[in-house]
């Protein structure tokens, strides 16, 4: 085993967001792919025994879970490069609070919005343009969330792009109608080697959602 192993899905946007933190920092890593939700492997269920689930991140034997901890984990652990969260407290903490954001109110209606139907997924689909469109104010004028540098926030995210073709097909609109300079942000992320080398073909992804979700 090397000194660092991740294990993943390949569809994860929480495993994609180990990976460009990964990519980013220039760590050399093992992936591993595990067959989640079923046939769960030994080192998975021993690496992550309260949740039982991906990405875990294993350094020098010992294991760290949770996609948002991991890449913190990540940025600390491997700190000669550029850092991937702000230096300075209110950076750090505005860059939580909205990375925090995506996992708690992003991906709980994105999820909905694909699971859900009638009047129901309406209201997922408009709570989660809402979302989307809060990110989108927060993102403003700005190349990525932190300006100028790629970071905490764009990672957190990100990987939920190769998902919008999902999303409007399951619920009837165009994301890039809905919050084109989120979409702009997306398209330049996607020039990074890091997000290019990470993230899923959305046709792949929805073919993988009607799978799931029907």
């Amino acid at each position: 085993m090397k000194a660092v192993v991740l294990l993943g899905f390949w569809v994860s946007p929480f495993g994609q967001r180990c990976q460009i933190a990964l990519a980013e920092k220039g760590v050399e890593y093992e992936y591993r792919e595990e067959t989640v939700p079923r046939d769960k492997s030994p080192l998975l269920l021993e690496s992550n025994p309260v949740y039982k689930k991906i990405p875990v991140l294993i350094h020098d034997g010992k294991p760290v879970c949770e996609s948002l901890i991991i890449v913190q984990y990540i940025d600390e652990a491997w700190p000669d490069r550029a850092p991937l969260i702000p230096a300075d407290h209110y950076g750090r903490a505005q860059a939580r609070f909205w990375a925090d954001f995506v996992d708690k109110k992003v991906c709980e209606s994105a999820l909905n919005l694909l699971k859900l139907k009638g009047e129901a997924q309406e209201a997922a689909k408009e709570e989660f343009i809402e979302c989307l469109r809060l990110l989108e104010c927060e993102l403003g004028d700005k190349k990525y969330f932190g300006g100028d540098a790629f970071g905490f926030v764009d990672i957190a995210l990100v990987p939920l792009t190769s998902w919008f073709y999902s999303f409007g097909t399951y619920g009837g609109f165009s994301v890039e109608e809905a919050v084109p300079k989120l979409v702009a942000w997306s398209k330049r992320c996607l020039e990074r080697e890091s997000v290019a080398n990470s993230l899923c073909d959305p046709l792949k992804v929805y073919e993988y959602a009607k799978k799931i979700f029907g």
